[in-house]
């Protein structure tokens, strides 16, 4: 699937908003460097964010962070000759800088500065209150000032709501994540530098500083989960992006990965993402094609 940059820049407002309402979605694998918040308000299909597969329906609502691969693909239905289906969403472009260097650093920004941040990754917000749909859909016809005004509004109540689910894997994300400790950061950087390689405890053990059962007993207390079970999902949201944007077979993106066997490789990417590498390329393809072939 070929992966296109779009320019979502607004020359005339930090805030780009648009209320979308078409026969169906933009069925186009992309990117771009402005975050995107979603509100769906009419149709049904998949969501594909980074290496998540997901359902989407009315009232859902998600942000997606700068230079995260998207696509919104509505049902096969929506695609039908003779369909009468609209496709809504209100969608919200705009920089993480849209108020310049300093403002999202300022102590009571903090929750949203905390927000972009994990938006990239994606997140699904659920349970969203009607006021606060309503909110993001008045967005639309609001003035300039006013729509600045509302929409850091919106984004301190998306910071405080509790219910919701980042979407795309750590591994697909193609940069290191920043953690909160200088020499949690130089592991991670050893591991996202490492992981298509075999990773030695050992040596993991030795960059934080103790001993390899005392670090795997620490790693397992901070990320709550096991240091080999982070490794393997690096891996394996590292393989979904090779899987959807590469022409490489699924042998060759096993040793790619890290992988030392096929079988293991199999095993490990249906554990983490609860489906087959191959039918997780085909899930792919069968999307792609329906829309081609009726668009």
């Amino acid at each position: 699937m070929k992966l296109h940059l779009l320019d979502r820049s607004n020359s005339n407002s930090g805030i780009s908003v648009k209320k979308n309402n078409y026969p169906s979605f933009l069925k186009l694998w992309h990117y771009h460097p402005e975050l995107e918040l979603v509100a769906i308000l009419k149709s049904t299909g998949t969501c594909f964010i980074g290496d998540s597969i997901k359902k989407f329906q009315p009232k859902d609502v998600v942000l997606i962070g700068k230079n995260l691969p998207h696509m919104w693909l509505n049902d096969p239905l929506y695609f039908e000759e003779n369909s009468t289906l609209k496709a809504a969403a209100i969608s919200i472009h705009f920089k993480d800088l849209f108020l310049g260097n300093t403002f999202f650093n300022l102590p009571e920004m903090n929750s949203i500065l905390q927000l972009f941040k994990k938006a990239e990754q994606g997140i699904q917000f659920k349970n969203v209150s009607k006021k606060l749909r309503q909110s993001i859909k008045k967005l639309h016809t609001a003035s300039d000032f006013n729509k600045t005004y509302h929409f850091i509004a919106i984004l301190y109540e998306l910071s405080i709501h509790s219910d919701y689910k980042v979407l795309a894997s750590p591994g697909y994300v193609n940069a290191l994540q920043q953690e909160d400790s200088a020499l949690t950061n130089q592991v991670i950087a050893y591991i996202f530098k490492n992981f298509n390689k075999e990773i030695n405890l050992k040596k993991v053990a030795e960059i934080s500083k103790m001993n390899a059962s005392a670090f795997s007993r620490s790693f397992k207390r901070v990320h709550r989960k096991t240091f080999s079970k982070y490794v393997n999902e690096i891996r394996i949201g590292y393989a979904c992006k090779l899987l959807i944007e590469n022409d490489l077979n699924i042998s060759a993106i096993a040793y790619e990965t890290g992988f030392n066997n096929l079988s293991n490789f199999n095993r490990q990417f249906k554990m983490i993402k609860k489906i087959s590498p191959s039918a997780y390329i085909k899930k792919h393809i069968n999307y792609t094609n329906v829309t081609n072939h009726s668009g």
